[in-house]
């Protein structure tokens, strides 16, 4: 319902802006900006280093796994043996060391999505900033987001792989 709202609202503002101006003047495009963060070398670039880091994670996960599994195992074949104060203690260190691990589970899922969100808002940016300049550089009176809510679009009007070349020109930073 918001996508039909925005649509709706776009509409509302092309038709004012086609008043003002006639229709000749309008110049109108759309940019996929997923498909532009993808296919850029910086898209694919933050993709890796999210790649690298959640291995790292996953070789921890795994070392940890592994550990909770022996200290387990540990107690189940020693639990019979040992006294009751002894059992409770290793127990209190299993569930220690259990929380441990799903802590670090959540630490590190956030961990990753803090900097997905960091690497992708970074990326948004200079492409919004592209959109803007390639706009202002070849006279278009609007640029729209290409997404679920545009019922349709000249194939023409989609300005996709120009910005893609723009954003994939620009100097790593």
């Amino acid at each position: 319902m918001k996508r039909f709202l925005v649509g709706v609202m776009a509409l509302c503002m092309l038709v004012a802006g086609a008043g003002l101006a006639s229709a000749a003047d309008v110049k109108i495009g759309s940019v996929d900006i997923q498909k532009v963060l993808v296919l850029s070398d910086a898209g694919k670039a933050a993709k890796d280093q999210l790649s690298q880091r959640a291995a790292k994670y996953e070789d921890e996960k795994n070392g940890r796994e592994e550990e909770l599994k022996k200290l387990k195992n540990d107690l189940e074949k020693q639990s019979v043996l040992l006294s009751e104060s002894k059992r409770s203690e290793k127990e209190q260190s299993y569930q220690q060391k259990l929380k441990e691990y799903q802590r670090f589970l959540k630490d590190a899922q956030d961990d990753l999505q803090a900097k997905n969100d960091e690497l992708t808002n970074k990326i948004v940016e200079r492409i919004v900033k592209d959109v803007q300049d390639y706009g202002k550089k070849n006279g278009y009176t609007f640029i729209f987001v290409k997404n679920d809510a545009m019922v349709y679009m000249n194939d023409s009007a989609d300005i996709t792989d120009a910005i893609l070349k723009l954003v994939n020109a620009e100097p790593k930073k």
